[in-house]
């Protein structure tokens, strides 16, 4: 990984209680089988996709940015929101190419969930393999982004590590791509 983890830092100016608008919290009020009520915070949020992508050679692709709730420059899997009416392998494609140049050969869904059980937010996993570079880069205005590759060995490790946002997703690709298995 080549800038440091300063190029990418951001700084914090301020802190309020209001959203900025990429999620919503809402309270829900339920009646429990017990007959009483029980609030519960809800969060929502549109659609995300996260890729676990290798290359042509089998290099893992992750982008190094800055991220607000942890607080520092993490290595991640490309991705972001799903536009309206968007499919999800396109919008894998795009944020792909978006974020780090690549362009996937062959991609597949091989998960959705939902970020936690107090959210309607549904993510997808896509495994994208055979990636080729064909750009350089083209975050969002308020992306700024490295992409750095890693042998599939460096790959596997950083994602079993867990210090990235999609861990999950993450662990899942691993399964699906055939390089995490079950050893008796």
């Amino acid at each position: 990984m080549t800038e440091s983890p300063d190029a990418l830092r951001w700084a914090l100016k301020s802190e309020r209680p209001e959203p900025a608008g990429y999620l919503t919290v809402r309270c829900r009020t339920y009646v429990q089988p017990d007959g009483k009520d029980s609030d519960w915070d809800i969060l929502y949020g549109s659609p995300t996709v996260a890729l676990v992508a290798f290359t042509e050679e089998g290099r893992g692709i992750l982008v190094r940015q800055y991220r607000p709730g942890p607080g520092k420059v993490l290595a991640e899997l490309p991705g972001g929101m799903i536009e309206p009416g968007e499919d999800v392998l396109h919008a894998a494609a795009r944020e792909l190419l978006e974020e780090s140049g690549f362009r996937a050969g062959t991609t597949e869904v091989f998960m959705r969930t939902y970020l936690a059980s107090y959210a309607t937010h549904v993510r997808y996993g896509v495994l994208a393999r055979d990636c080729r570079k064909v750009a350089e880069p083209t975050p969002d205005a308020e992306e700024f982004v490295e992409p750095v590759t890693l042998t599939e060995d460096d790959y596997v490790a950083h994602l079993l590590t867990g210090e990235y946002t999609d861990t999950d997703l993450g662990l899942a690709g691993l399964v699906a791509a055939g390089l995490l298995v079950r050893r008796d």
